[in-house]
This record gives C-alpha cells, sequence and structure tokens, in this order.
C-alpha cells in the first residue's frame, strides 16, 4: 500500500498547477511522521515553491521533509542564533521580524504558503540578525534541516532556482514594506497587513491582539486603537477580545495603499508561469 498525495497550490478552489494535478507517492510516512489523509486518498498540499518543484526534484527532497504544526506565537528562528530548519508553510502564517536591543520586535515581511522562512540555513551555520515566528497556527508544515537544505542548494538545479526566484522577491517586498512604514498612514498600513493576513489564513476571522499588532506595525498601541475603531466603525471588520474578523474586503482593499497589491504580484510572480516576449 501506498499513500499518494495531491501537491497543487491552493487559491480559493484548488486548482491544478500548470494544467496538471502533481502527485507525490510516499510509503506511509515522510521521515516517520504520518500523513493525515487516510489511504488512497489524495490530500492538497499548499505549500507553492513545493508545488511549483519538477517532480523529479520534489521527488528526492521528501525523504528529508517533516511535517510539524505552526503553533500561534512560536518562535521558530531566534535573532543571533544560526538557522537549523527551513520551514514551508502549507497554511497559516508566519512574520519575519527585526528585534531591537530593548526587545521589542517590527514585522519586515509576512510568509504563508507562498514561500518559506529560514532560508538564510545557506550561510552554513553563522547567526541570523532576524527571527520568524508564528501569528497563524496551521496544522502542516514541511520542515527541512539546514544541512539537507544546503546540499539542495549546492545542486544548483530548479530547487536553487525556484528559491532564488523566491528570496529576490521577498527582497522586494521587504523594500516595499520599508517603503509603507515611512509614507503611509497607520490605517492603510493595518489594512495593507489585515488582508495579506486573510490571504494567508484562508477565512475571514483569525486570532490577534492590538498589542501584537502595533508591535508588527512599529506604532504604540493607542494609536493602533483609534485606527481599529475607525476601521471597526466604518463596517470593514469587527474585533472582540482577541478575535478579529474581516466583514468588506472590498472597502478594506479600498482603506489599504498600493503596497499591498505590490507585494502580492511580486509573490505570485514567483510560481507563475513564464510569459512569453509575445504577450
Amino acid at each position: 500500500m501506498v499513500r499518494t498525495v495531491c501537491l497543487f497550490p491552493t487559491d480559493g478552489e484548488p486548482a491544478p498547477l500548470s494544467g496538471s494535478v502533481i502527485f507525490l507517492t510516499d510509503a506511509v510516512a515522510v521521515n516517520g511522521i504520518r500523513l493525515s489523509a487516510p489511504m488512497n486518498q489524495p490530500s492538497p498540499v499548499g505549500n507553492r515553491l513545493l508545488a511549483a518543484l519538477p517532480s523529479g526534484d520534489r521527488d528526492r527532497i521528501v525523504p528529508d521533509l517533516q511535517i510539524v504544526p505552526l503553533r500561534l506565537r512560536e518562535v521558530l528562528h531566534k535573532s543571533g542564533e544560526p538557522v537549523r530548519h527551513v520551514y514551508f508553510p502549507d497554511g497559516g502564517f508566519l512574520s519575519i521580524v527585526t528585534v531591537l536591543e530593548d526587545g521589542r520586535m517590527v514585522e519586515v515581511a509576512t510568509v504563508g504558503r507562498e514561500g518559506a522562512v529560514g532560508m538564510a540555513a545557506g550561510l552554513d551555520g553563522l547567526p541570523v540578525s532576524s527571527a520568524s515566528m508564528v501569528q497563524g497556527e496551521h496544522e502542516t508544515c514541511y520542515r527541512m534541516a539546514a544541512g539537507a537544505y544546503r546540499r539542495e542548494m549546492d545542486r544548483r538545479g530548479a530547487f536553487y532556482e525556484l528559491l532564488t526566484r523566491y528570496a529576490q522577491a521577498l527582497v522586494g517586498v521587504i523594500m516595499q514594506s520599508t517603503a509603507c512604514n515611512a509614507v503611509h498612514s497607520v490605517e492603510q498600513r493595518l489594512a495593507r497587513w489585515l488582508l495579506m493576513a486573510q490571504d494567508r489564513m484562508g477565512g475571514d476571522g483569525f486570532p490577534l491582539t492590538q498589542e501584537f499588532v502595533a508591535m508588527m506595525l512599529g506604532a504604540n498601541r493607542p494609536t493602533v486603537t483609534v485606527v481599529a475603531g475607525t476601521l471597526q466603525k466604518a463596517g470593514l471588520i469587527t474585533y472582540h477580545r482577541g478575535h478579529l474578523t474581516i466583514l468588506d474586503r472590498e472597502e478594506l482593499e479600498s482603506a489599504s495603499c498600493e503596497c499591498y497589491r505590490a507585494a502580492t504580484k511580486l509573490l505570485k510572480a514567483v510560481t507563475s508561469p513564464p510569459r512569453s516576449v509575445s504577450e
């Protein structure tokens, strides 16, 4: 008996990548961890980087992937320490943050099923200046040890090319975020952040505290309280006891800034089929 897992990106309704459904066959488990789908029943895997790999490359790295859950507020990488694992989220989302001397953190990027965190594992044991933590829970995330990641990158094959494209896009997202924090209002930045969180959670509601949002946006809590109250009075969101629900996405997009669209476009291009010169 074998267990068959269907790999394809999920954006609303699951859709095959490039017109075909990608299947990954494994004999019961990955690194000793059982897959959750019943025998002979395909289970969608949402990480778009893994789904975009050619079958040969994908099959080769399967033994190096361990399935782990993402727990709210869990710190996956700490500032000043080497990266030991690379994480490919299947759902939920993570924040890459800059940690200041006084312990405060400011988010520089949000990562979900479109990407990965821990690519600094390629630095071969050198400490990193950023940290990453879970902001949206999910039961499935694919974890690869740093050594396996470096070996695969050293092949200079499809995995290397895909992760390099993603790294370039992520730098663009971070640059966009830097500009956003400098020139756009807290209301615009909060709307952008909420849209990105909704995209990655795949639902309208998720746990969120104003204190945590203030920390992520680099704003003070009273300011976030006022701005969130404004969005709530306008009927865009509702917030109660640490749980936020988006009520009107269209209006929230209008309240956001260009940075949401720019960042989304950069990330989608990583795994989109290349366009011909004539298009």
